[in-house]
């Protein structure tokens, strides 16, 4: 596979999955959440944490990402490591994929997009969320 940029060549842009846009606003949201919790301590309360006393695989997402604004890797770490991995690999891919779409659209640079097939899709998506069930489990034992 070879990645070459070449000036956008004429005619329609691909967009952008509906799914990546979904993802994207899902990242942003949960910053300006974490944001808010740090400025004012206010989070989300976790439903299945309030049920059970068990943390979901995503409890302590909130509270990571105030300690990364903060600066604080360690304490990420600690707060909820899944989402710490996997949240950077899907928001470089994210940006990467709505970067090289914007670019195209306004017609300066035509940068590769490569896609996925819906099998492979389906592979990743499943291989995701067995891990952050699996970290889930692991986190309450």
């Amino acid at each position: 596979m070879t990645f070459a940029a070449t000036l956008r060549r004429p005619g329609p842009v691909k967009p952008v999955d509906r799914r990546v846009w979904g993802l994207a606003g899902v990242g942003i949201g949960g910053f300006a959440l974490a944001g808010i919790y740090r400025l004012t301590g206010l989070g989300v309360p976790c439903p299945l944490h309030t049920l059970t006393g068990l943390d979901c695989p995503f409890c302590g997402a909130t509270r990571m990402a105030a300690a990364l604004l903060e600066g604080d890797l360690n304490a990420a770490w600690h707060f909820n490591a899944a989402v710490l991995v996997l949240g950077p690999l899907i928001g470089v891919a994210i940006g990467y994929e709505v970067l090289a779409w914007s670019l195209a659209r306004a017609g300066w640079l035509s940068l590769p997009r490569p896609r996925l097939s819906p099998r492979a899709v389906s592979v990743l998506t499943k291989v995701a969320l067995g891990a952050l069930l699996l970290f889930g489990v692991l986190r309450n034992v």
